[in-house]
């Protein structure tokens, strides 16, 4: 579930940052094994009193994401994408997460939204219909 094939490159972080990002990324990897249903669950349940991210909160999360994470740096986007909310929401935030595919080629791509705008992605994600999504409550598109 990926439109990337170059592995994207981080920026050196701070130990405390790096261990919120690794803690984020093995909690990512072991919840893409859920089944889907349950997966946009257990988010949902995740993202309960949190705020609203930024664009740049979220993006900020995204960069240490794949700054630990050769796996998320590479073609995981849905690791890659779970991985970076839960970051945001390690410190109180939350952006949209989201999956979904397109057609001509098929493809199934999952990605982070903050502010009605796709976060860190290097294709252009309208051309990608959401079929799964766990919004922020005050905002976004539901």
């Amino acid at each position: 579930m990926s439109m990337q094939v170059v592995g994207e490159t981080g920026a050196p972080l701070p130990w405390h940052r790096q261990l919120s990002a690794r803690a984020a990324v093995g909690a990512a990897r072991l919840l893409v094994l859920l089944p889907p249903r349950r997966l946009r669950q257990a988010l949902a349940v995740a993202r309960r009193g949190s705020r609203a991210a930024t664009h740049q909160q979220a993006l900020d999360a995204r960069r240490a994401v794949v700054t630990v994470s050769a796996r998320c740096a590479g073609r995981g986007c849905l690791q890659r994408s779970v991985a970076t909310v839960l970051l945001c929401r390690l410190h109180g935030r939350w952006p949209d997460w989201c999956t979904g595919f397109r057609t001509q080629p098929f493809r199934a791509h999952a990605w982070v939204e903050a502010g009605a705008r796709a976060v860190g992605e290097p294709g252009d994600v309208t051309l990608f219909r959401t079929v799964m999504s766990v919004r922020h409550r005050d905002g976004g598109r539901r």
